[in-house]
Formats: structure tokens, C-alpha cells, sequence
């Protein structure tokens, strides 16, 4: 085999090796899409109505809910949420729907509503810290500070009358 022959395979595989490299390393940049909740039938969501159902109505078309108030016990919330990631950041939200059932207490349905994405809360933390109320202390007044407190009056360490 000639030098020139040698070479130019030797170029072909590592523009190959190159090539594979490329595409693996672009495939974790890829869009993730999640969803996330209840996958319902919107023409069934919409026959819900108030005075019309009741519980059992409304479970055996819409299924068991994704919650039930913590509260109330006649408060129903089905919950779906689509979400788009790309690699490693963090998911962000491109749809929502919460359907919430309310009922009396004869599980009659009194309310639907629906929610979308205007309910979703956006945190924005300062920094690490969470800020809370109180006195700042640094390390050494947190490590000390108890000295000579420990059994004095009023404290609850002990070393009072009758102890």
C-alpha cells in the first residue's frame, strides 16, 4: 500500500471520528418536551357543568382527580402542564391548564373553572441566602454566645430554685 493511500484512509476515518464526535455532542443539546399531569379530552372538559353533574358524573368522564383540596373535600383540580427543557437548563412552562370542580355538599357541582399559564408562580431567589427576621450574628457571637447562659434564671437550663 502506497504512503498517499495510507494517509488519505488515515484522513477519512479521523474526519469520520470527527463527524460521529460532532453529532453525539449535538445530540445533548436537543429540546426536550415534557408534559406532565392529566391528559383529558377537551370536549369532555367542557361538558362539565354546573347544576347539570355531580361527583360520580364527573369521575366516571373526566377520571379520579389529579388533587383534592386539602380544606375542602368537594374542591376538584385536574392539573396538566407542557414544558419545553433545553440540555441542562431548567424546564420553562409553554402550556398549563388546572380544571377546577367545586361541589356542594350534596356533590352537586356548583363552579368549573379553568386556569392556564397567567397562575404559575415565578420565584426569583436573591442570591443564596434566604433573608429572615431577626438579629445578625456572625460565627464566633453564634459559636460563644451561649456562655454563661446555661443554668442562669430564666433561661429553662436548669440551675434554679429547687432544682
Amino acid at each position: 500500500m502506497s504512503a498517499y493511500k495510507l494517509m488519505s484512509s488515515n484522513r477519512r476515518a479521523i474526519a469520520i471520528t470527527a463527524l460521529a464526535t460532532l453529532a453525539l455532542g449535538a445530540s445533548g443539546c436537543t429540546r426536550l418536551r415534557t408534559h406532565q399531569g392529566y391528559v383529558g379530552d377537551s370536549t369532555l372538559i367542557d361538558a362539565v357543568a354546573a347544576g347539570v353533574d355531580n361527583k360520580q358524573s364527573v369521575e366516571a368522564s373526566l377520571g379520579r382527580p389529579t388533587f383534592v383540596g386539602q380544606f375542602d373535600q368537594n374542591d376538584w383540580y385536574y392539573f396538566a402542564r407542557d414544558s419545553r427543557q433545553l440540555a441542562f437548563s431548567k424546564p420553562s412552562p409553554t402550556a398549563q391548564t388546572v380544571l377546577h370542580v367545586r361541589f356542594d355538599n350534596a356533590g352537586n357541582v356548583t363552579s368549573v373553572n379553568k386556569f392556564g399559564t397567567e397562575y404559575i408562580a415565578r420565584i426569583n431567589p436573591i442570591g443564596d441566602k434566604t433573608p429572615t427576621l431577626g438579629r445578625e450574628s456572625s460565627f464566633f457571637e453564634d459559636l460563644f454566645g451561649g456562655i454563661g447562659t446555661v443554668g442562669a434564671p430564666g433561661t429553662g437550663g436548669g440551675g434554679g430554685p429547687g432544682q
